[in-house]
């Protein structure tokens, strides 16, 4: 009989193992989404109209022989996984792929699609409306939003307030948050590194009215509008006592170097859900997927299990807005605005479309 694999999550990692193993396998892609979210794009969606539909990619050209079950896991074992809707699901080969969330819009929390794009709307026209916006968290969705906001509304006044000294957590080269920095100030972002609110605006993130916070040193920020940029958590509750010994204090899950979840033969796990030191990237869900692919190909072909997955030094291409940011990686060095604009012009939208079965946009 064909093997079955059960991918749980329909993310970067786990559509790139699904559509890997559909010609060898019976494979189930387990997501409660609607429609896969290319969320590298999301921050330009919330500012940019052109963009809100184009993140929303659906699932249905993925596999040709596999099937999309739209629904959520609730109980994974190495050889079941239960559907919250009381569905069970026999695998021979199961594939954690449930990556992780973060405060909106960084990541979109919404299930339909139509929903999402609503929401978006919503948060682009109280964006249009405000004349001060307020961002906490200087990482990467924290200065991205950012030089997104100020470059479709060059005129609004946005701050950023990181409790850290430095840019990024200070884990890249100086030379790298130097030339953000540059840019930021070039754009008219004010920074105040080093500090935090004594207290968290009183209005919910994303609504639209006048507010006024204090920071730790007393000094006082008015704005009317605010959004959280930090805070990515995974979720992990779902696995049975025999899996859960691999979960971490956060809830990642410790893996192998091949990535095999620790104690496992047969369950594996890639993208943000695993405890892999490194920035939780998309690049490097679909360099997890290539992994574990073949890997579960070598199983199923019953050859030894060779490949293994090593970390990758940091490395980021961070767009502030269209025409703007810099990027760094050991073999580039420091790359600049024009270059990081080019790549970072299509968020790679067209390789995912193709991934997913979608026609390729011209």
């Amino acid at each position: 009989m064909t093997p079955t694999v059960i991918v749980v999550g329909g993310g970067y990692g786990g559509i790139a193992v699904a559509k890997a193993l559909d010609d060898v396998a019976d494979v189930t892609l387990v997501e409660p989404r609607e429609t896969f979210v290319h969320n590298v794009a999301a921050l330009r969606a919330t500012v940019d109209p052109e963009w809100t539909d184009k993140i929303f990619i659906r699932y249905d050209g993925l596999l040709s022989r596999g099937r999309v079950v739209r629904d959520r896991a609730a109980r994974v074992s190495a050889t079941e996984v239960e559907l919250a809707s009381g569905v069970r699901l026999p695998a021979d080969y199961v594939v954690l792929a449930t990556g992780s969330s973060a405060p909106f819009p960084g990541k979109i929390d919404s299930l339909v699609r139509d929903d999402a794009v609503t929401r978006l709307h919503r948060t682009r026209d109280a964006l249009l409306r405000s004349s001060k916006v307020l961002l906490l968290g200087a990482g990467a969705i924290g200065l991205e939003f950012a030089g997104e906001i100020k470059a479709a509304w060059p005129e609004k006044s946005v701050t950023l307030v990181e409790a850290g000294t430095d840019l990024l957590g200070g884990r890249f080269p100086g030379e790298f948050r130097a030339e953000l920095r540059r840019q930021l100030d070039a754009l008219g972002v004010h920074l105040l590194l080093g500090t935090s609110l004594r207290a968290l605006p009183e209005p919910d993130a994303g609504s639209l009215r006048p507010f006024t916070v204090t920071t730790a040193e007393g000094d006082v920020l008015a704005a009317d509008l605010w959004f959280p940029c930090f805070g990515a958590e995974v979720r992990t509750d779902y696995l049975d006592a025999g899996l859960a010994a691999a979960r971490q204090p956060d809830g990642r899950l410790a893996v192998t170097s091949q990535l095999r979840l620790a104690g496992q033969e047969t369950v594996f796990a890639v993208g943000d859900v695993t405890a892999v030191p490194e920035l939780k990237q998309a690049r490097a869900a679909g360099e997890h997927a290539e992994v574990v692919a073949g890997n579960i190909r070598a199983l199923i072909g019953g050859e030894p299990v060779r490949h293994e997955y090593r970390p990758a030094p940091d490395a980021m291409l961070l767009p502030l807005g269209p025409a703007a940011g810099a990027g760094y990686a050991p073999e580039w060095g420091l790359v600049g605005a024009e270059a990081t604009a080019q790549y970072k012009g299509t968020f790679f939208l067209d390789d995912y479309r193709e991934l997913l079965g979608a026609r390729v946009s011209a």
